[in-house]
């Protein structure tokens, strides 16, 4: 079995020292309880950049550099301490953590940003960071395209867990890949909400046959800071959902088993039992008995893209 907590809860908004002490105090809350698996929403470090579905494209450019500035600024680095005290969390804790976060890629131009979820393991090890495969629509003006190196399901104590972001799960073959790799926990943290999204997972969870983690984000007006820009015209209203979360769980087969906790700050708690999954599978396993791969094969590619390689005769410095 294992105990899972959903933090729904909305970031300190594009602030990532007090996002990641938020964190790290939901992460002891949860513990207390005795969990297994602590799971983040979408681009939670420090924030997803909502502002994107309401600014005029290309008519409100100089705000949109102005805010773009804000999550440069905010973003992490993978490759420092940054992420240190969720590391330390999940070690002092003993529990796995899956958290979306904003990255800025620190190997080449170092102003490239990424929406990325990460896999911290109960030894406090960064055990996989996923970047997102298909930023979608104005996410494109956002974040850079993601590649398959990070598109795998890691073995942990929790369970064998995978993670796609929001639209990223509409992705068919993204999905195969997950569960060519043996998924028991299939966690989707995303921005969006609401029962068409809801469905998408349950189809999920029939297909796959396995569990189906939604992580949503949910903000009202009140959680954008005072000094956000142009506030009084994107955001006037404190009391608007800017998005009411709907975190979710959904069994292998798709029955909904926890939530969707809709327009409600707090933790999402409850236990997964992974024998369902092999059990589950007994009818339909899309990646085994179900698979007929005389006439179907999936091939990825999970070879780091960098955009320069530097030889000098004794290494190769890569992304």
């Amino acid at each position: 079995m294992t105990k899972l907590a959903i933090i729904q809860k909305p970031p300190v908004f594009l602030d990532r020292h007090k996002t990641i002490e938020l964190a790290v105090s939901s992460i002891e809350e949860a513990a207390a309880n005795n969990v297994d698996l602590v799971v983040f929403s979408e681009a939670f470090i420090s924030g997803y950049p909502a502002w994107i579905w309401r600014l005029r494209p290309g008519s409100d450019w100089g705000l949109a550099e102005q805010l773009h500035q804000h999550l440069l600024r905010n973003a992490v680095n993978v490759e420092s301490d940054d992420l240190a005290p969720l590391y330390e969390a999940a070690r002092r804790h003993k529990v796995t953590i899956v958290s979306g976060i904003e990255e800025r890629d620190n190997n080449f131009s170092q102003t490239t940003l990424y929406n990325t979820v990460v896999t911290i393991g109960p030894d406090g090890q960064l055990l996989n960071r996923h970047r997102k495969l298909m930023p979608t629509n104005p996410e494109r003006m956002v974040w850079g395209f993601g590649d398959a190196s990070g598109l795998k399901v890691v073995e942990t104590g929790a369970g064998r867990i995978g993670a796609l972001m929001c639209w990223e799960n509409f992705m068919p073959l993204a999905r195969y890949a997950l569960y060519a790799q043996g998924v028991e926990i299939y966690i989707a943290p995303t921005y969006d909400s609401g029962d068409g999204w809801i469905g998408s997972l349950q189809h999920i969870a029939r297909e796959g046959c396995c569990w189906v983690v939604g992580c949503g984000c949910i903000m009202q007006g009140s959680d954008i800071p005072a000094d956000f820009p142009d506030k009084s015209r994107l955001y006037p209203d404190d009391a608007e959902w800017i998005n009411p979360g709907d975190s979710v769980v959904i069994a292998p087969g798709g029955e909904i088993v926890a939530g969707p906790m809709h327009e409600e700050y707090g933790i999402l708690y409850h236990e997964l039992d992974r024998e369902k999954v092999s059990s589950a599978k007994r009818a339909l396993d899309v990646a085994g008995h179900y698979a007929r791969p005389d006439i179907f094969q999936l091939h990825v590619n999970t070879q780091v893209q960098a955009p320069c390689v530097f030889e000098d005769g004794s290494a190769v410095k890569s992304h």
